[in-house]
């Protein structure tokens, strides 16, 4: 069961901060950062961000892709900021979003102060790489003076060159040093409301990273592999990743980063967040992966099944098995349960028997039951 503040089944007390969130509880303890109305850190629900794909200039299709992204359950957008048409295109797309949005700026100080001005409510900058302290000043007090937080984003493929002559290679330490250059960079200047990410294409690098900044740090992480790369191998890789430093307590807001539609992202989010008890569960389906004792067409069934619910929010449990080993105490483990034989199946509801369906019946009897499905 997830608890109101997004822990795991029991909600334990959180780690101290600082302290590696898997010797001291299920929920690593951080300071709390408010990007615009959405809480990340301090044990707020983890959060699950995307990144417009749109040319920013392109209001519109940025906005049409925002929303498309809000309506699939994102909590936090990003939208590069890499020229003065995007940076002047911010007012209106800040105006027009259902949700807070981050801009992404490398750099450029300039591109900075006018998203800052725009109201964003995050800005994705390493204030080492936009020149002077005096530039650096003048964001930093920019996004004080509006309550805008910084993420600092480290990446294994864009370190600095001193950190890396120094290590080598890129490895988790060298990560570690090159977001807390960024850091006390802000510390000098006061500056509290950071985020901070230490992304790698490389997930045990990826992994070994955040785990440094977990137990030497209380500031929010926001975790993901970069450039996980296309849907299928990308998943697996976000999933192992991220998945493991959640399980770990790590983690308060995440991007799956795919080359695929926003929408994806948000779903393998959304979905690595079920998985382990820290989103709300909606429509969840579980299948037997299929044998030699198979006897109904349990692969058009489910493609059948994943179309006709897809836009229903319940949390309901669903178990199609199709046979009769396992079928039978599996399905009536969930929600709504069918176990197949020869073209028919057992209906379960919470685990009792309700009757028997006809194969050709099985996805429209389905569908009708989560229809009527009383959480």
């Amino acid at each position: 069961m997830e608890s109101p503040t997004g822990n795991l089944a029991g909600d334990p007390a959180p780690a101290r901060a600082g302290q590696p969130a898997s010797k001291a509880g299920l929920r690593r303890a951080t300071r709390r950062v408010m990007v615009g109305g959405v809480p990340v850190g301090d044990g707020a629900p983890i959060s699950v961000q995307t990144m417009t794909k749109t040319k920013t200039s392109d209001v519109d299709g940025t906005v049409a892709q925002i929303i498309q992204a809000a309506e699939a359950g994102c909590d936090i957008v990003r939208v590069t900021v890499n020229d003065k048409e995007a940076a002047e295109a911010m007012h209106m797309i800040v105006a027009r979003s259902p949700i807070p949005v981050v801009a992404d700026i490398h750099f450029n100080h300039i591109f900075a102060l006018k998203a800052i001005e725009a109201n964003v409510a995050k800005v994705r900058l390493n204030p080492g790489n936009i020149g002077s302290r005096d530039r650096i000043q003048q964001v930093l007090n920019a996004a004080r003076d509006k309550g805008i937080p910084i993420r600092i984003g480290v990446n294994s493929g864009s370190l600095e060159e001193d950190i890396l002559t120094k290590h080598g290679y890129p490895t988790a330490e060298a990560l570690y040093e090159s977001a807390m250059r960024h850091v006390e960079i802000c510390d000098s200047f006061g500056f509290k409301d950071i985020v901070i990410s230490v992304k790698s294409t490389d997930v045990r690098l990826m992994i070994e990273a955040y785990r440094l900044v977990a137990e030497r740090t209380d500031i929010p992480l926001h975790i993901g592999v970069t450039e996980a790369g296309p849907t299928r191998s990308g998943t697996i890789k976000s999933a192992v990743g991220i998945g493991a430093l959640l399980s770990e307590g790590i983690g308060d807001t995440v991007r799956v980063s795919l080359t695929d539609d926003p929408v994806k992202e948000v779903e393998v989010g959304k979905e690595i967040l079920r998985s382990l008890g820290l989103a709300t569960r909606n429509v969840e389906l579980i299948a037997c992966p299929t044998c030699g004792r198979l006897e109904v067409d349990l692969f058009g069934i489910m493609r059948e099944l994943e179309q006709r619910l897809a836009g229903i929010k319940k949390p309901v449990k669903i178990a199609v098995l199709g046979c009769v080993v396992n079928g039978p105490g599996e399905a009536s483990e969930a929600d709504i349960g069918l176990a197949a034989g020869k073209g028919v199946a057992i209906l379960y509801r919470k685990g009792e028997v309700i009757r028997r369906v006809k194969e050709s019946e099985i996805v429209d009897v389905i569908v009708e039951e989560v229809n009527n499905f009383k959480p």
